[in-house]
């Protein structure tokens, strides 16, 4: 309960940005996939257990990051039109 309450803290006074969260994610993807290989039990398939789990883990970071970024910088925004403005500006008044 205290931890909740800190980590709350921490995040409500200090906002970590694109950088602090890009680099909380990466790191926990390098840390499933270079500590989850050396997890897999010795058996017949251990070398198929320990790739799936590498390419797991590199492609879930892979899609976070390509979404990531493509909400950061959008190629494609939204297209309004003046009365359409004119419009929402009036209703939300």
């Amino acid at each position: 309960m205290l931890a909740n309450a800190l980590l709350v803290d921490f995040f409500a006074v200090k906002m970590l940005g694109s950088l602090g969260v890009m680099g909380i994610i990466t790191l926990f993807w390098v840390v499933f996939g270079g500590v989850g290989p050396w997890l897999v039990p010795k058996g017949h398939y251990k070398g198929v257990y320990q790739t799936m789990i590498v390419t797991t883990a590199v492609c879930c970071w892979l899609h976070w990051f390509l979404t990531y970024m493509s909400q950061m910088n959008p190629l494609i925004g939204p297209s309004l039109s003046n009365g359409l403005i004119w419009l929402t500006g009036w209703v939300w008044k």
